[in-house]
């Protein structure tokens, strides 16, 4: 599919979004046919068909036989009605109507693989009828896997083989079982800080004590505080990101991550590498943890979606201990995904789709921090300090003075604006004067706009503060 479709798509789904959102919330809408829509807006029956299925897939639409498509009722989240945590919250108002999101770390959004993935789903599914489709294979499709273990393989020390490699339904999952069968629920983990906000709501779940170490302004670990917790503390896994640290957006030097890894090595410390935001590095070549670590005490995992989008939620990882356990541990999960979908994904791989997509989609990822970044120093630089990031989807940012980012957000939510305070990306409390900002964000709307209203939230608060 040509770069000018995609955008084409991404155009028509947009378009129906706002379409959706003028009209309201509170009942059932029409929406306009497949061809009323394409003439409409001069692109082909196809492209509105996968517009409308990306949203009838995230719950927005629905179609009735010979009626057409209609809009779901989205009752609307009241201010006041919240949830008591946090991150429960952004992401809700995050999903409501007429919200401007912020928050997000979506770097498909800006290029999405899906039509391409449905497209070669369409034709595999004429290749394998039913009756000679891929049978159920519960540690994930055979080709798939093949392909992820080729992709991982870089040296005769770091290597992989197809059935070291497990896949699962999205990153949650695949976590999950890992730190079963690893026999790590309820043990300490060390992570660097800010950590994703998915690891630690899925350490909390598996009762795992968490340490956190603070990532420095120039994104390194005080090495120190590091070897003295380890001395310390009864650790038994640490969580990395293996290239650009999320969401800090730093790159490690490499003599740092080696130093480490020597060090779990000599403790037989688990790592595990999160490689999500692996391929979204600017800087060409980056080292990752995995080179130097013992590939016995290694579990690499990241999903597709963010360089492919939703339709390719999946999650994987690859490890070489434990086989019989992890085997074990997904045959009682008993994970039902789409063996064609998971094949579609392979060709992409195969076919070096993938590596096209992401050399643009990094560009287009360049080209928006650059464009938002101008944009924070003219709207909000008395208030924030921002550095470019090494790669990924978002800055991290630090207010000036102190001021409870928790109370901007607070501000900002009754004029429709979401951000990410920094508080989300930790579970002692720190980077309350943090915020995680999106370079990823419907640039159709007036994100300068919304940036002055960040400013002007921060000076409020910031007025107020003893």
């Amino acid at each position: 599919m040509s770069k000018e479709t995609v955008f084409a798509y991404q155009t028509v789904y947009r378009y129906l979004l706002e379409l959706i959102d003028a009209a309201g919330s509170g009942s059932e809408q029409k929406l306009p046919s497949l061809r009323q829509l394409a003439l409409r807006l001069n692109v082909s029956v196809s492209t509105t068909k996968y517009a409308y299925a990306l949203l009838e897939d995230e719950g927005r639409v629905y179609s009735r036989p010979k009626l057409g498509y209609f809009a779901k009722p989205m009752p609307l989240v009241q201010l006041n009605e919240r949830s008591a945590n946090l991150l429960d919250n952004v992401y809700t108002f995050a999903r409501q109507p007429g919200m401007l999101a912020l928050c997000s770390d979506a770097p498909a959004m800006l290029l999405s693989l899906e039509n391409p993935l449905l497209m070669t789903e369409r034709e595999l599914a004429r290749q394998y009828p039913r009756s000679q489709s891929p049978q159920y294979q519960p540690f994930g499709e055979s080709e798939l896997r093949s392909v992820l273990a080729e992709r991982y393989t870089r040296s005769t020390r770091c290597y992989w083989q197809a059935e070291q490699v497990y896949i699962g339904a999205d990153l949650r999952s695949v976590l999950d079982l890992a730190l079963n069968a690893l026999g790590l629920t309820g043990s300490v983990a060390m992570v660097e800080s800010p950590c994703s906000w998915a690891i630690l709501r899925q350490f909390r779940a598996a009762k795992i004590r968490v340490l956190e170490i603070p990532l420095g302004a120039d994104g390194r670990f005080d090495l120190q505080q590091v070897h003295e917790l380890l001395q310390r503390e009864p650790v038994r896994l640490v969580v990395v990101s293996s290239a650009v640290s999320a969401p800090h957006g730093s790159l490690m030097p490499a003599p740092d991550k080696q130093q480490l890894c020597r060090w779990l090595t000599e403790r037989g410390v688990w790592l595990f590498e999160n490689d999500s935001y692996g391929e979204f590095c600017f800087e060409p070549s980056p080292a990752r943890y995995r080179d130097f670590a013992d590939p016995e005490r290694l579990v690499v995992f990241s999903t597709f979606d963010k360089i492919i989008g939703s339709e390719a939620p999946f999650g994987y990882l690859l490890t070489r201990g434990y086989g019989p356990e992890l085997q074990r541990q997904f045959l009682d999960r008993g994970f039902r995904l789409s063996p064609i979908r998971q094949k579609a994904v392979a060709r992409l791989f195969s076919s070096r789709r993938i590596d096209q997509h992401i050399q643009v989609l990094r560009g287009l990822l360049m080209d928006r921090m650059r464009q938002m970044k101008v944009l924070l120093d003219e709207h909000a630089g008395e208030q924030l300090q921002v550095v470019n990031p090494a790669g990924g989807a978002t800055f991290w940012a630090q207010a000036r003075h102190p001021v409870d980012m928790r109370r901007v957000y607070e501000r900002l939510l009754a004029k429709r604006i979401v951000i990410a305070p920094g508080e989300m990306f930790s579970q002692d409390g720190h980077w309350r004067h943090h915020l995680r900002l999106s370079y990823t964000v419907d640039w159709s709307k007036d994100i300068a706009f919304a940036l002055k209203m960040l400013a002007q939230a921060i000076d409020e608060e910031r007025q107020l503060m003893p």
